[in-house]
């Protein structure tokens, strides 16, 4: 189907820069456009707002401001923003155009993906999200139609923000099935959203990969709502026979219903899904869920498959030795092999000797005979023995005194030292670092790495976690905003969200608060939301249709400034009065200092007054409403029955103001 049919928006260019070219997605807020960006002749996705939210002011407004700060998340698995804007009515959002599909889109036609596969979109997801959480923000609407999947392989998370400024437009229509299904119960009881919302939409987002359908099903939002509330997420597998058990662990982690019980927040679970994927074998990553469908079923093999742009530690393989079955008289070509492999050389029999002649041999000759076949043995015996000891010696060189680092990561100190101290191997130093992803106390890295091979006896250097690195928030009240955010990058954090609000005692763009509130620990890294001060708030007066000079003291007494309109205005207004002024919020809060302009009336325009006299009443009343006045009419005692018109108060010819009052004396 065509979806661009009747689309307004498609052919026209936004901002005189942005050329629609198609509609791509329609949802619930906005409609996604493939555009091209004319000034960089580059392709992106223009989200373009629908116009009954577009009216909203307030919901404008929030959506600006989250723009720009998800604008500032640089992180290669978030979709990203370029630019926003408005033209006319439309409020639009330019963003990187990611050509492939969405994680829905490989559901649909795959059905369930072996864990291999789904364990590689979900590591970038919550890389995506990590980044995000630690910068302050909360996706809120995870699931498989925001993830893209690019046709070179990467995976991007779409949509950061914007869910945090719909907010206050809130859909309780069945349409929403699709968002419930992702929803944390805590969200659903009591409306809340924090970081481990979007970790139990992801514990949700793998079980649909793994299993090929949603945990909770039923047919209307409140029965999948009611059992969000009411049962926890199956294991995965429950629905596929034969899945790991860390697999259930990891899901089982992140669904729990109480938010106390999951990661704090999507780095948190990367480390999880981590620690699982590494115990996992090859065999285990790559068991095939009976609901899988296509290229999944089809004897495909996905294991070298990768959709993550994540970099992995490579898992060490230990290769069975080759082996042979060749015969004891095999081809010299063997020999010549260049496929790198060390092989056994072929030791060839001596030749059958002469049969014995029928003539009796001497005595002599007969010891001479059993001396050469002892000579014979024994050589043998010592060329096998010779190829057996070189073969040890190669064996013992290249192998035999060597072992491989075991699996230490995640492991405590201890529990790592007692791992080395089985494979006959010991501690050289032990290192410690900071880290957002692993657990205090436990090894993230060793010296050589897991998997490596190590001489017998030999020594390995752990790195052990001290755990994120934390810092107390600064006491920034009253520090104006620049210096401000240069104190906080001082003391390793980052300037969050800023909003702004009035104070009676912190000067205008000056800190008023912070959260967290000072002296709060917080991880290296963590966004600090700031609240900045408009200065004292100030009741703006009403001064229409007062003076220039009434309205410039009114309002300087106030604490604002003045600036007069150039030019004058006609008006019904007197002549040197106030017409207008901007801002216009009379009885509202404004800043202090706000500057207030005014326009100044220079009165009604003129008009010229028709010659009405010795005209019937009626016709002249009605040249005279014609031309702009009002009328009023002067009978006297002998005019009561009279209806012509024998006099005009303004003479004929004469200017009047438009709108003013035109007396006709009747006899």
């Amino acid at each position: 189907m065509d979806t661009t049919l009747k689309d307004p928006l498609v052919g026209q260019v936004l901002d005189g820069r942005y050329r629609v070219d198609g509609r791509i997605a329609v949802g619930g807020m906005a409609t996604v456009y493939r555009a091209v960006d004319t000034r960089l002749d580059r392709v992106l996705a223009l989200k373009v707002m629908h116009p009954t939210l577009a009216a909203d002011t307030s919901f404008v407004e929030r959506f600006i401001r989250e723009a720009k700060s998800v604008a500032r998340l640089a992180h290669p698995n978030v979709v990203g923003v370029y630019d926003q804007g408005t033209d006319g009515s439309y409020v639009y959002l330019a963003m990187e155009y990611i050509a492939g599909c969405t994680l829905r889109d490989v559901l649909r036609e795959r059905g369930a993906l072996r864990p291999r596969a789904a364990l590689d979109i979900l590591e970038p997801v919550l890389a995506a999200l990590g980044a995000a959480h630690r910068a302050g923000f909360v996706h809120r609407d995870m699931k498989p139609e925001n993830v893209l999947i690019g046709d070179d392989g990467r995976v991007k998370v779409a949509d950061f923000g914007l869910v945090r400024a719909v907010d206050s437009v809130t859909n309780t229509t069945g349409t929403v099935l699709g968002t419930v299904s992702y929803l944390a119960p805590e969200q659903i009881e009591h409306g809340t959203a924090d970081t481990r919302v979007d970790v139990y939409a992801s514990g949700v987002v793998l079980y649909e990969m793994l299993t090929g359908a949603k945990p909770h099903g039923g047919e209307s939002p409140a029965q999948v709502l009611f059992q969000h509330l009411n049962e926890d997420v199956p294991p995965p597998s429950a629905a596929v026979p034969g899945l790991a058990y860390e697999l259930d662990e990891l899901v089982a982690s992140a669904t729990a219903r109480n938010p106390d019980l999951r990661p704090y927040d999507a780095v948190a679970l990367l480390a999880q899904l981590r620690e699982a994927r590494f115990a996992l074998t090859d065999a285990q990553l790559d068991v095939v869920p009976p609901q899988a469908r296509g290229t999944e079923r089809d004897g495909h093999d996905t294991s070298d498959d990768r959709t993550s742009v994540i970099p992995r530690a490579a898992r060490s393989v230990q290769l069975p030795l080759p082996t042979t079955s060749e015969p004891p008289y095999a081809e010299e070509t063997r020999g010549n092999r260049q496929d790198g492999l060390s092989h056994t050389s072929v030791l060839r029999t001596p030749p059958p000797a002469a049969a014995p002649s029928a003539a009796p041999k001497s005595t002599a000759a007969r010891v001479r005979q059993r001396l050469n076949t002892r000579r014979g043995i024994s050589a043998t015996i010592a060329a096998v023995l010779l190829v057996l000891g070189l073969g040890a010696g190669v064996w013992y060189i290249n192998s035999g005194q060597f072992t491989e680092v075991p699996p230490l990561l995640a492991k405590t100190e201890a529990q790592a030292r007692e791992r080395l101290d089985g494979a006959g191997l010991d501690v050289r130093k032990v290192k410690r670092a900071y880290s957002d992803t692993d657990k205090r106390g436990t090894v993230m890295a060793t010296d050589p790495g897991v998997g490596e091979r190590i001489r017998h006896n030999g020594k390995v250097t752990l790195t052990v976690s001290l755990g994120p690195e934390t810092v107390k928030v600064p006491d920034l009240k009253g520090t104006p905003l620049p210096k401000a955010k240069d104190e906080l990058d001082d003391a390793g954090l980052g300037a969050g969200m800023v909003t702004r609000a009035f104070s009676e005692d912190v000067p205008k763009n000056a800190v008023i608060s912070t959260d967290p509130k000072p002296g709060q620990v917080r991880r290296a890294g963590s966004a600090v939301a700031l609240v900045v001060s408009k200065g004292r708030a100030v009741e703006l007066p009403d001064v229409t249709g007062e003076s220039e000079d009434d309205a410039r003291a009114d309002l300087e007494e106030a604490g604002l400034k003045v600036k007069i309109a150039p030019g004058r205005v006609s008006s019904e207004e007197d002549k040197g009065d106030v017409v207008k002024q901007s801002p216009d919020a009379a009885g509202k809060d404004v800043p202090e200092g706000t500057t207030v302009t005014l326009t100044i009336s220079k009165g009604p325009p003129m008009v010229e007054v028709p010659d009405v006299e010795g005209m019937k009443v009626g016709e002249a009343k009605d040249e005279l409403r014609e031309a702009g006045f009002e009328v009023k009419e002067d009978r006297g005692l002998l005019g009561l029955f009279g209806d012509t018109v024998k006099d005009q108060s303004v003479d004929p010819g004469d200017e009047a103001p438009e709108g003013s009052t035109i007396t006709i004396e009747i006899r």
